[in-house]
C-alpha cells in the first residue's frame, strides 16, 4: 500500500501571510519523507467533511504549477478537477503545460463535479448529473485526443473543436497520468473501465462492491482489470494516530487497492501530517 497526500486543508498556522513558504516546505517535506504522490481538490471555496466554506482554499491548478517548482519526483495532480469548471480542451492544455514544466510529472485527475452551491455562488453552470457525467466523457475524448498525434476536429454533442492542435506535447508516454474519480455504477465506473489509469474510490463500506463493478465493466468494454490502479481516499484529523492510517490502510490492501490518498483536516500544523505520513508509509511498505 503506498499513500499519497492529498493537501485538502490549508487552515494552517500563520494563515494567508505564511501559506507560500509554509507549502513549499510542505512539499519538499513530504518528498525527504519518500512520499511520492501529492495532489490537491479543485474547489474555490472548502468544502464540507473538510471545514467551513469560508476557510482557506487555493485554485487547483497555479497550485500545482507552484508545488510542481518545489518538487523533483512526486506524481502532482488533482484530486479530483470537476468537468464543469474549465473549457476541456483549455484543461488539456493546462496539463500539458505543467506535464512538460514538471518533467513529465502532473497528471489528470477528473470527475463529473458534485458542489452545487459553489457552482450556483460563482456563476459556474451545473447541469443535471446525466449531462454532467456524458460532459465528463466528452472532455476524456478530447483530452485523448489533444495528447496524440490528431490535430483533427472534434464534433461532439457538447464540445466542438475546430483543431485539437496541442504543442509542446506531454513529456510522460504515452499520455499523461489519468484518474477518474467517483463510485457512480452505470456510468462513472465504466468511464474508468473505458479511458483512464486510475480510479478513486472512498474508503466506505461499499467500496469492495464497487470495485466489482468495475471489474464488471471492464470485462465487458474488453479492458485488463488488472491494468487499472486502484485508488482510494480517507481521512485524518487531529484525534488520528499512525496505528489507525496503518489499519485503513491494511484493510484497503485486503479489498484490492493499491494506493490511498490521505487528506488531514483541522491539522494546523504541517509537520504533524508528514511526521504521521512517514512512519504509517513504513509499516506499510
Amino acid at each position: 500500500m503506498e499513500l499519497g497526500l492529498h493537501i485538502a486543508d490549508f487552515t494552517w498556522t500563520g494563515g494567508a501571510p505564511a501559506l507560500g513558504p509554509a507549502l513549499a516546505r510542505h512539499a519538499r517535506e513530504a518528498e525527504q519523507a519518500g512520499i511520492r504522490r501529492i495532489t490537491v481538490m479543485d474547489h474555490f471555496w472548502q468544502i464540507r467533511g473538510v471545514g467551513p466554506k469560508e476557510n482557506d482554499m487555493l485554485e487547483a491548478y497555479a497550485t500545482l504549477g507552484f508545488l510542481a517548482a518545489h518538487t523533483e519526483n512526486a506524481l502532482l495532480h488533482t484530486l479530483v478537477s470537476g468537468v464543469i469548471y474549465r473549457e476541456p480542451a483549455m484543461l488539456a492544455k493546462q496539463i500539458s503545460t505543467l506535464n512538460v514544466l514538471s518533467g513529465g510529472r502532473v497528471g489528470l485527475g477528473i470527475g463529473a463535479a458534485w458542489n452545487e452551491e459553489e457552482s450556483v455562488g460563482l456563476g459556474f453552470p451545473f447541469p443535471p448529473v446525466g449531462e454532467r457525467i456524458s460532459r465528463l466523457e466528452e472532455a476524456l475524448q478530447i483530452c485523448a485526443q489533444m495528447w496524440s498525434d490528431s490535430d483533427e476536429a472534434y464534433d461532439g454533442t457538447y464540445y466542438q473543436l475546430g483543431s485539437t492542435l496541442n504543442v509542446p506535447q506531454n513529456l510522460s508516454a504515452p499520455r499523461p497520468y489519468l484518474m477518474v474519480a467517483g463510485g457512480g455504477e452505470k456510468r462513472t465506473l465504466k468511464l474508468v473501465a473505458q479511458y483512464a489509469d486510475a480510479c478513486n474510490i472512498g474508503a466506505s463500506p461499499e467500496a469492495a462492491h464497487k470495485l466489482d463493478v468495475l471489474r464488471a465493466h471492464c470485462d465487458t468494454v474488453g479492458r485488463d482489470y488488472d491494468e487499472i490502479e486502484k485508488t482510494a481516499i480517507f481521512r485524518i484529523d487531529p484525534s488520528s494516530t499512525v496505528d489507525d492510517m496503518v489499519t485503513t490502510g491494511l484493510e484497503l490492501t485486503d479489498l484490492g487497492f493499491t494506493a490511498a490518498y490521505v487528506y488531514a483536516s483541522g491539522i494546523t500544523d504541517p509537520q504533524r501530517i508528514i511526521g504521521m505520513f512517514a512512519d504509517a508509509q513504513r509499516r506499510l511498505a
